[in-house]
């Protein structure tokens, strides 16, 4: 049965599988966002899986309680509509990403979504675990150049980690700059 998932505390991890099993995170949801919206559109099934990243409080809303709340309920109609337009700028802002920028950039970017930065003016800089494998996935890019990319990161006092994940603001340097920081010694890849 299809369901609407509010999210009201953790964060989650949402990716697809191909028919030859590989995976890719296509987003990352925390609170007061939503998960399961195309059984709102009909679909019978889900095309992505959802994980919990932390520790997460979800409700579950059946499509019929769905499609009441929106029509009856103002701030509940608003709250959603907001989410959605916020989706679809990010999956833009996504997009753009992954054609015009470097895996350094996407990198960066990734890590500076998983925080929260300029998330309502606040941030969060401790991150979840999140392993090199599931950032290369999240980038499309391979795990040598997120290592390569990390470690430069934090010696570059961009990130800290050591066995969590905190993230500086200074890291928005990265993305801010025309020119890449990488360096010559950085991994060869066809993936960027």
């Amino acid at each position: 049965m299809s369901a609407l998932d509010p999210i009201h505390k953790g964060k989650l991890r949402v990716s697809v599988i191909s028919e030859n099993g590989k995976e890719a995170i296509v987003a990352i949801h925390g609170p007061d966002e939503f998960c399961g919206e195309g059984c709102l559109t009909g679909h019978g099934f889900r095309l992505s899986s959802a994980v919990a990243m932390t520790e997460s409080e979800i409700m579950r809303l059946e499509k019929a309680d769905a499609t009441r709340l929106l029509h009856e309920e103002p701030a509940f109609s608003e709250m959603f509509i907001a989410h959605q337009l916020t989706r679809t700028a990010r999956v833009e802002a996504d997009l753009a990403d992954q054609l015009f920028n470097s895996s350094e950039k996407r990198l960066a970017r990734a890590l500076l979504l998983l925080a929260n930065f300029a998330k309502d003016g606040k941030s969060e800089p401790v991150i979840g675990k999140i392993s090199q494998e599931k950032l290369a996935e999240m980038i499309g890019s391979t795990r040598p150049r997120v290592n390569f990319f990390m470690n430069k990161f934090r010696k570059l006092g961009f990130i800290e980690y050591n066995g969590h994940l905190e993230v500086h603001s200074s890291l928005l340097n990265v993305i801010l700059h025309d020119q890449p920081l990488a360096d010559h010694d950085e991994p060869e890849s066809s993936a960027d």
